[in-house]
């Protein structure tokens, strides 16, 4: 080989041996987080405990009991209680506290439609395009802040984004809701 090749076989060779380390791409900013482990033990209206369903009737009188779960993860226990008030699907978050069965957070599914346009912008503002498939409007009992879950297609068990209006104020979450 001669002297003036030389450094061009050695500049290819570097070339593509730092072609073949490239680390792989980042995941993008916006993935979803993974859903946190959650142990989920289905429980029929009849199984539920007496002071749950007494705190799921004090917040919605008059709610007709479907069923329920206990769902246990990140070392909180909730029951998720589905039901029925006025004949609109509802659901209702307890969590399990030093002092009793408090509810956190009043769900209910619905159309993109009816999402305030403060949700809208957001989501475009965060996602360009985005219109989610399906969306679960969370009232939080603590401070009435309201958490707008907003499923992609094809990904049920985790949204793809969460916004939440509080003080008429909306804002896409960074983390998951921890409720």
């Amino acid at each position: 080989m001669s002297r003036h090749l030389a450094p061009l076989v050695l500049a290819t060779g570097v070339i593509a041996l730092a072609a073949c380390n490239q680390p792989q791409p980042a995941e993008p900013a916006d993935a979803p987080a993974p859903a946190p482990a959650t142990a989920i033990t289905p429980t029929a209206a009849a199984d539920i405990p007496e002071a749950v369903r007494t705190v799921v009737l004090a917040a919605r009188p008059g709610m007709t009991i479907v069923e329920a779960e206990l769902k246990e993860r990140e070392g909180r226990r909730y029951y998720d209680v589905e039901g029925t008030v006025d004949g609109a699907e509802v659901e209702l978050d307890l969590l399990e506290t030093p002092s009793g069965w408090q509810v956190v957070e009043i769900q209910r599914d619905l159309a993109w439609s009816a999402v305030p346009a403060a949700v809208h912008a957001a989501a475009a503002g965060a996602r360009a395009g985005f219109v989610p498939v399906r969306v679960i409007e969370s009232v939080q009992a603590a401070d009435g802040a309201v958490i707008y879950e907003l499923f992609a297609d094809g990904q049920p068990a985790v949204p793809a984004l969460e916004v939440r209006v509080r003080d008429g104020r909306a804002e896409v979450l960074k983390e998951v809701w921890p409720h």
